[in-house]
């Protein structure tokens, strides 16, 4: 873990009511609101999320980005199907902002790529293909190459494409966690220079709420180690900023260990510790998940 993990708050979203309705009637308050609050929790990008907005979502993406870019100086991941919103956004977003995303479609790709080198702008490359979900990781390195393959015709640099590639959750692909870690070792020989990103909370998708931070740390850390480089995240779970930020080496070793396959002591541990054990067993495949994971 050469560095800490950086976080794009996934917090701004038109799927939360509070912020489909500011967006709605043009209310700044709650947007400038929580964009505020992720900022002073240190997140490096924050993610804005305006959905398919396929009426006037070019109008709607240009206020929102004026709007937080009023309160804050972190740069945005602007997240949109919509080209013509997603070029708006970027037209007037101050710094280096991320498309997020570009999936790997021949009608995706060419739509999107074109305002990466006009904009100067980061792009997620989501590892989706014409056939959806990738099932394991060669699937993903065939769409990593078809990626880069479309961004050498628009002269993109593997330095400005984050792989993203994609997370499942573990209550029922746990396969598919595992083959986005195997995908993580290749991806430095398939695209040398590219970053990755990935939506951490995906992994933890339909476990209780409370329960989620021990899989989204857990997981974080087994990304990191073989070089995942930032994750879309719940800006305000602190846990996930400590143990990917490189505060707790001691849980870091902890979940190695177990990735060996090495005997772990479980009493020198606390209880994140224990939890964060607990879960990488299940992640790799050595228990099975259930819902009291945790108990056994």
């Amino acid at each position: 873990m050469s560095h800490h993990l950086i976080r794009i708050g996934e917090n701004l979203n038109v799927v939360t009511k509070k912020y489909g309705e500011a967006m709605k009637n043009r209310d700044k308050k709650p947007l400038q609101e929580i964009a505020i609050a992720q900022t002073e929790k240190g997140v490096d990008y924050i993610d804005l999320n305006i959905g398919p907005a396929r009426k006037g979502g070019d109008e709607l993406m240009e206020w929102v980005v004026k709007t937080v870019q009023e309160v804050t100086d972190v740069p945005l991941a602007l997240d949109t199907s919509n080209i013509a919103a997603m070029e708006a956004g970027l037209k007037v977003h101050k710094g280096k902002a991320i498309i997020n995303s570009i999936m790997a479609r021949p009608e995706r790709m060419d739509g999107m790529m074109p305002l990466v080198r006009k904009y100067d702008a980061y792009m997620i490359g989501l590892l989706w293909g014409p056939e959806g979900m990738p099932r394991d990781e060669h699937e993903r390195g065939m769409l990593t190459a078809e990626i880069l393959a479309k961004a050498a015709e628009y002269d993109i640099a593997n330095e400005d494409i984050w792989f993203d590639p994609i997370i499942a959750p573990l209550t029922i692909q746990q396969q598919q966690l595992m083959s986005a870690i195997e995908y993580m070792k290749m991806l430095e020989d398939m695209a040398p220079g590219a970053k990755s990103t990935c939506g951490l909370s995906n992994s933890s998708n339909g476990v209780p709420e409370h329960l989620r931070t021990v899989i989204n740390c857990a997981y974080a850390v087994m990304l990191q180690r073989y070089g995942m480089y930032s994750a879309i995240v719940d800006a305000f779970d602190d846990k996930l900023k400590d143990v990917t930020s490189g505060k707790r080496p001691d849980l870091v070793e902890a979940i190695y260990k177990t990735m060996d396959g090495e005997a772990v002591d479980m009493n020198k541990l606390d209880q994140d510790g224990k939890n964060y054990v607990k879960t990488v067993r299940c992640i790799i495949g050595q228990t099975l998940f259930s819902e009291s994971w945790l108990e056994i």
